[in-house]
């Protein structure tokens, strides 16, 4: 008897008809003999649908309510799934995050997960339960519901799989697993057997919207293994697991194992700063006061005792990133503060690079060859990322997997030694 945990999000429990088949799914792990602990997102739309009523109310809600509001989503999802599931003859519990024994720090809208007591869910799991938890949602250091983050429900089931010590973490969503890149953009991007939590981790910093980054940050930390499946198909998915696992199977990592790209960027420039000792911490450690995370970086060279910092935020910190940058340009006497909505990211990702070079040069040709002009640059060990005009972005995505080698009419991913 194996214990696995099941995550399915919000496309997946999207209706009526939606939520009966994800019922049959888990009916179907529990009849062969498993234990089975289920953890879902809200359905559809309902967490924008939400935030877009807060926002209809207030331009600045207060986060403590702003998490009472969207906890809800998953409470809907929960209870559903519960009377699906013993509709269908067998026993099911719901349990919101704080019930089961989720617990968090301090912080709302992005609280980070503390510990997991999963008494509660082994209790309910002894008495022949299928046990479906609410993802996304904690319980604070303050006795408040609190939430992880958009694809907190990730974090969710990779810390209960931790935490249970569960045989499998199953990820579900509307597609069949992990992609060269996002085949909505390119139609010949091709499904990934298997990926490092590295590799993974990386694509999802970098705008892939198949799981959370957090919750593959705390699978690597665990050694928890996760397998991305489709809800809607029956095929193999891809397995997220440790580089020495792949390396164990005998294959060897292309260069470059998939490209991503993120059009929820935003590019300040802070113009004419003094050159002097700690304009840079200032701006930096001011600005992550305010919670603001700050991507890419590149500061100009000095010319006459003056230069420019330019950094990237996600669109949903352009406002509080603006008013503070507005305050600190009158106290450091900079010229002005611009703002470029109009950009995007794109990276190519792989664990090849750590042994291969030639990847930032090869990349840089593709683009040249198109035309498109790179505003920024930032590297990591298997990871280079590229700011563009968002005009360019399409382009960039498709020339860069063609000029890799990603598409289905190419070589396998990985390659016997």
């Amino acid at each position: 008897m194996a214990l696995v945990v099941m995550k399915f999000g919000g496309s997946s429990v999207a209706d009526a008809g939606k939520i009966k088949l994800v019922a049959s799914r888990v009916i179907e792990k529990k009849k062969v003999g498993n234990k089975v602990v289920v953890v879902v997102s809200a359905p559809g739309d309902t967490t924008d649908d939400l935030l877009s009523m807060a926002e209809n109310i207030t331009s600045n809600p207060p986060e403590r309510e702003l998490d009472m509001l969207l906890a809800t989503g998953e409470m809907i999802s929960i209870s559903l799934l519960a009377m699906a599931i013993n509709s269908m003859g067998q026993k099911a519990i719901s349990l919101t995050g704080p019930q089961a024994g989720i617990v968090a720090g301090t912080n709302y809208t992005r609280a980070r997960v503390k510990k997991v007591n999963p008494n509660k869910i082994k209790s309910m799991l002894a008495k022949d339960n299928i046990v479906i938890v609410a993802g996304f949602q904690a319980l604070n250091a303050k006795g408040d519901i609190t939430t992880l983050g958009r694809g907190g429900s990730d974090l969710t089931a990779v810390v209960l799989a931790a935490g249970l010590q569960a045989d499998f973490c199953e990820i579900y969503s509307d597609v069949e697993g992990v992609f060269t890149t996002d085949p909505r953009l390119v139609t010949d991007a091709r499904k990934i057997e298997y990926i490092s939590y590295d590799e993974m981790l990386e694509l999802a910093g970098s705008g892939a919207q198949v799981l959370q980054s957090r919750s593959i940050e705390v699978a690597k930390k665990f050694g928890v293994q996760i397998y991305a499946k489709s809800t809607f198909s029956q095929n193999q998915g891809t397995i997220i697991t440790s580089e020495e696992n792949i390396r164990r199977r005998k294959m060897e990592a292309l260069l470059v194992s998939g490209i991503a790209f993120d059009k929820n960027q935003v590019k300040f420039t802070i113009i004419d700063l003094p050159d002097i000792p700690g304009v840079a911490a200032k701006v930096f450690s001011k600005l992550a006061k305010v919670g603001v995370n700050v991507d890419m970086i590149i500061q100009s060279a000095a010319v006459n005792k003056k230069n420019d910092i330019s950094f990237t935020v996600s669109k949903q910190e352009m406002k509080k990133t603006q008013i503070e940058l507005d305050k600190l340009a009158q106290e450091l006497n900079a010229s002005e503060v611009v703002c470029d909505e109009h950009v995007a990211k794109v990276s190519v990702v792989g664990i090849g690079m750590k042994s291969h070079a030639g990847v930032a040069g090869k990349m840089f040709e593709v683009l040249h060859k198109k035309g498109i002009n790179i505003e920024m640059i930032s590297t990591s060990e298997i990871k280079i990322s590229c700011i563009v005009d968002e005009r360019d972005l399409r382009t960039a995505v498709d020339e860069l997997h063609k000029g890799f080698g990603l598409s289905r009419k190419n070589r396998s991913l990985y390659e016997k030694i």
